[in-house]
């Protein structure tokens, strides 16, 4: 199978099986998204959704985000993980967002990454899923799966992973496709014991087909 028919593949199985996909991050608005996402670096979307009901509460905007005191908000967020970096991080971008912005969240890659706490992967996830703009998130699910699958070819980073995933993913897709690799890569091409059983891209997936029959059996697959 050619790369480009691993693509159609992938993508034809997404759109006719699991057409909508998005972040797992509640939330209702383009602050809200931009606190979450910072928070969810290294910590579940499950544990973050636990703490930002009460985060947002107390600070329902930039300009309440902007007067926190440390102790208070790292008091909100104590239990996901690095809280203190997570808290500083929140606190510098709301001063930036506030002072160098007007208030306003830039909606652009370049801007987004001049906030404290926001590197390319969360401006790719502000933008994509705000804006609807081509922008390709690549976290660690996005970064394994397409790596696994053979979408990606020795991709050593997320912008390798990023820029080779553009290259073959429709522009219109773009925003969706990196929710159907999370998705994949947090339910069923996990890290440590991907369930290759029951998973339906094996027919294009190049991890799969270089698995021997002791791989399979390890794996809980039942030889056909």
């Amino acid at each position: 199978m050619t790369r480009k028919e691993r693509f159609d593949f992938v993508i034809g199985y997404f759109q006719t099986f699991k057409p909508e996909a998005e972040t797992e991050l509640d939330f209702e608005n383009t602050y809200q998204l931009l606190v979450a996402v910072i928070l969810s670096a290294q910590c579940t979307d499950k544990r973050v959704n636990m703490h930002t009901p009460a985060l947002f509460h107390k600070y329902p905007n930039i300009d309440k985000l902007y007067d926190a005191q440390y102790d208070d908000l790292f008091d909100l967020i104590k239990s996901i993980s690095f809280p203190g970096n997570k808290t500083r991080h929140l606190m510098g971008m709301a001063k930036k967002v506030k002072e160098n912005f007007g208030g306003e969240i830039p909606m652009t890659v370049e801007e987004l990454v001049q906030l404290p706490g926001v590197g390319r992967k969360t401006a790719n996830v502000i933008t994509s899923v705000v804006d609807n703009q081509p922008n390709m998130a690549v976290d660690t699910h996005v970064f394994r799966v397409s790596a696994r699958l053979g979408l990606t070819l020795n991709a050593k980073n997320p912008l390798q992973t990023e820029l080779q995933l553009i290259k073959y993913v429709p522009k219109e897709l773009v925003p969706k496709f990196h929710h159907w690799l999370i998705l994949h890569g947090r339910y069923t091409c996990i890290a440590r014991k991907p369930k290759c059983a029951q998973c339906p891209l094996k027919p294009a997936c190049k991890f799969y087909s270089k698995l021997t029959k002791k791989d399979k059996e390890a794996l809980g697959i039942i030889p056909e």
